[in-house]
């Protein structure tokens, strides 16, 4: 007989999704794991598989917390406005917590990049391409952009995003300010 988990799934994957953000996959340890998330290797290996497994869990449970905030962005009616929004609400989200940690998203297709980890870069890239769509989509709202124009501006956000997040863990309210408006105004 199976024996019961005595850990609430959720809550521990949280956990680990909070730690692959703050130190990134290579940097996060079994047994770094293990302690934030309050269980042991068995309990990990058993629920996730392996660690890998462990961060595509983690992936997608933060996707699931940022979809409320893509979602808010759809649901929106004023195009650019909805993308800077969107802007502005993730850099929040990103340091809801004061650590300042980027998007997780982000930070770990920059960092596993050259690995052999084909789900994880499958995940990774659907969310790209789920995010340029949003804005794609936005941008045609404005009707005031060839498909070529909107093409060009859906990948020049879609890159600015990714710059925007890294660059909250390492500037000021200001400067980001500042570097948001610039976006906006190259559009």
């Amino acid at each position: 007989m199976a024996r019961k988990k005595e850990y609430n799934e959720d809550l521990v994957l949280e956990k680990a999704m909070n730690l692959f953000w703050r130190n990134g996959y290579e940097m996060t340890s079994m047994q770094m794991l293990e302690k934030e998330m309050g269980i042991n290797k068995f309990s990990i290996y058993s629920s996730f598989g392996s660690k890998e497994g462990l961060l595509e869990a983690s992936i997608k449970c933060y996707r699931e917390k940022l979809d409320r905030l893509l979602q808010k962005m759809i649901d929106s009616n004023t195009g650019t406005e909805a993308i800077k929004q969107y802007f502005i609400d993730s850099l929040e989200f990103s340091q809801e917590n004061k650590d300042f940690k980027g998007c997780f998203v982000g930070n770990t297709s920059t960092e596993i990049k050259d690995c052999d980890m084909p789900k994880i870069k499958k995940l990774l890239k659907a969310n790209k391409t789920k995010l340029k769509t949003i804005f794609t989509d936005k941008l045609r709202e404005e009707n005031r952009f060839t498909e070529e124009e909107i093409e060009y501006k859906a990948d020049y956000l879609l890159i600015a995003k990714f710059g925007f997040s890294a660059a909250t863990k390492v500037f000021s309210q200001k400067q980001l300010n500042n570097y948001l408006n610039q976006i906006f105004k190259n559009l």
